[in-house]
């Protein structure tokens, strides 16, 4: 049989796995190994990788990735970092949004003949974010054992740091590229009383926090960057603050994620409406539209579409 390299797809033979310890908490542990007792676990494990220090890693997970027949990844650089740190030599393949279409049925197979394999993404909780939950849906409806470990998180990371209402929240992933499809996505979550949760890129930061400042209301929020790594960061401030203030520095190094307090309790309609005319016609005179506008949004933490729409209204007819 040919060597176990770590790069080998196919460095074990399906049907002739090499001894090995099970794989799970204990080698008695149900379902760890079959009647006779002489083989791995089979199926596929979810297994969350840290998102920056090397060290948050469990030790089920190390036991498992050391047991399990091969590691299937995003970036096998990235991985590989991960398993000489741990001096596990278990075969990596990737596995990721540009082959998982040719790649997953291969590790079906593998599944179906057997194998147990792992499956991680480059930080934090697999399916998150990446093209993982095809793999596990797949493999769930062709029967075969998915087992899912707890570990580390971005979202769940940035979401406690951040000081801000934990008991409901909605994670979007990262937001529209482009700044007109980005504002409509907020505009449709604007009313969801939950914290909100984003991923974002550094060099679109400034222009996001902005898009949410309008869509959203003058919220307090968060931006957590470089998670358990040395220069960890979470930088507090309303949107418009926060927006304001990546616009001067520039894109930051390091992954970042944003958090987003939940709306404020809201008056009802026709008082919150009241509230906004009697604003705008002290805000207006002498003062451009867009001016009023944002002035009297940020003073009430409403969306600034909500009072443009309401400021032309007043423009259009002065008697309102």
């Amino acid at each position: 049989m040919a060597s176990k390299s770590r790069n080998d797809f196919r460095a074990t033979a399906p049907g002739n796995p090499p001894e090995q310890k099970p794989v799970g908490d204990e080698a008695t542990s149900e379902g760890s190994r079959d009647d006779a007792g002489s083989k791995p676990a089979r199926g596929l494990f979810v297994i969350p990788t840290p998102i920056g220090n090397l060290r948050d890693i469990t030790l089920r997970a190390l036991d498992i990735l050391q047991a399990v027949e091969l590691i299937a990844c995003e970036d096998t650089r990235i991985t590989a970092r991960l398993l000489d740190a741990h001096g596990i030599t278990t075969p990596v393949t990737p596995y990721h949004e540009h082959n998982a279409r040719r790649v997953r049925p291969e590790l079906l197979r593998r599944l179906g003949n057997g194998s147990s394999i792992a499956l991680v993404s480059d930080a934090g909780t697999p399916l998150i974010s990446d093209p993982g939950y095809r793999l596990v849906r797949e493999a769930a409806e062709a029967g075969h054992d998915v087992t899912v470990l707890p570990g580390p998180s971005a979202v769940l990371t940035a979401l406690t740091g951040s000081a801000l209402p934990t008991d409901r929240f909605l994670f979007i992933g990262f937001p529209p590229p482009r700044a007109s499809a980005r504002k409509t996505a907020f505009q449709e979550i604007a009313a969801v009383r939950a914290t909100l949760v984003v991923f974002e890129s550094a060099r679109r930061i400034a222009g996001s926090l902005a898009d949410m400042r309008d869509a959203l209301g003058d919220r307090e929020a968060v931006v957590a960057r470089e998670m358990t790594k040395r220069f960890e960061e979470f930088r507090r401030g309303k949107l418009s603050e926060l927006a304001q203030h990546y616009a001067r520095s520039g894109p930051p190094k390091g992954e970042l994620v944003v958090v987003v307090a939940p709306p404020g309790d809201a008056p009802p309609a026709a008082e919150q409406e009241e509230s906004i005319d009697d604003l705008l016609r002290e805000a207006l005179p002498g003062r451009t539209l867009r001016d009023a506008v944002d002035l009297v949004a940020g003073r009430l933490d409403l969306p600034r579409r909500a009072v443009y729409e309401r400021a032309l209204a007043i423009k259009n007819d002065p008697r309102r």
